[in-house]
């Protein structure tokens, strides 16, 4: 009786990732691909690493009272950086009323638009309106949001939870959203998809924009996780909360790019080099 052959497993779809691009200048003939969205959370900690995602980024927007934010760190102190803002949206009740002045004041020529719809947060029409002025191109602009996960617990898990109303298409064919908290990036790793992440261009060095510590979250439900690149490697490995999970898990200093499979959607986050 003859012997039977296992079937093979069916490769996944590849997603290829290059968070690497997010905090270095585009080169001259490659112009910046993503737009930048900011929350109402104080960005003085991380100013510097803000104004470089801010000259990388082709479109600015901030969601409500994240003016003032913006208008604190920089404009206050006559500081230019933040002054091409594009649009400031939302139902207006948190931005005071000498950031709105300072940015509808030419020369910055900002566009405030109110927003009134009490289902709806600021956060969810800043995206509405970003997704809405790049939706006629084949791929949806890449979003990275910035003071997504400080402050208040039930804030940060009410962004998260918005992430995962972001980023229902396992293609992200509406683009994909970035979280910056000022010390780590983190994005979401659809199931069935092999996601390929480029953490270094080379060598470990100087030049390196994450340090090594990496964590995979199964946030929503269990999911089983593969992974190559990492001290810790793991094959079909059940995560949960409550059960196991892959925490400060370590980028090796060869590695250039990281692989996952999950059977379940999945949150990735790397921690940040101060650069």
């Amino acid at each position: 009786m003859a012997a039977c052959i296992p079937q093979q497993k069916k490769a996944s779809p590849i997603i290829e990732w290059n968070p690497t691009d997010i905090f270095r200048p585009p080169p001259s003939n490659a112009p910046p691909d993503y737009a930048l969205l900011i929350l109402n959370q104080p960005i003085h900690n991380h100013v510097g690493m803000v104004k470089r995602l801010w000259n990388n980024a082709i479109f600015h927007i901030a969601a409500d009272g994240a003016a003032n934010c913006l208008h604190d760190a920089a404009g206050i102190h006559s500081d230019p950086s933040f002054d091409d803002l594009d649009v400031i949206i939302g139902d207006l009740d948190s931005i005071s009323q000498v950031a709105r002045t300072y940015y509808e004041t030419p020369p910055r020529r900002t566009n405030v638009i109110h927003y009134r719809d009490d289902y709806s947060t600021d956060f969810a029409k800043a995206v509405e309106h970003t997704r809405a002025k790049y939706r006629p191109s084949p791929k949806g602009k890449d979003i990275v949001v910035v003071g997504s996960l400080g402050g208040r617990v039930d804030h940060g898990i009410s962004q998260l939870h918005h992430l995962y109303l972001f980023q229902r298409d396992p293609d992200y064919n509406e683009g994909k959203m970035y979280f910056f908290s000022g010390e780590s990036l983190t994005f979401m790793l659809k199931a069935g998809r092999k996601h390929v992440i480029r953490v270094r261009d080379g060598p470990a060095g100087e030049k390196d924009v994450f340090a090594k510590w990496v964590g995979i979250l199964p946030m929503k439900e269990p999911s089983y996780i593969t992974t190559k690149g990492l001290e810790w490697d793991v094959t079909d490995w059940p995560t949960e909360f409550g059960g196991q999970m892959s925490t400060s898990n370590h980028i090796l200093p060869e590695t250039q790019v990281i692989e996952v499979e999950a059977t379940k959607d999945v949150l990735f986050t790397m921690s940040l080099r101060e650069i």
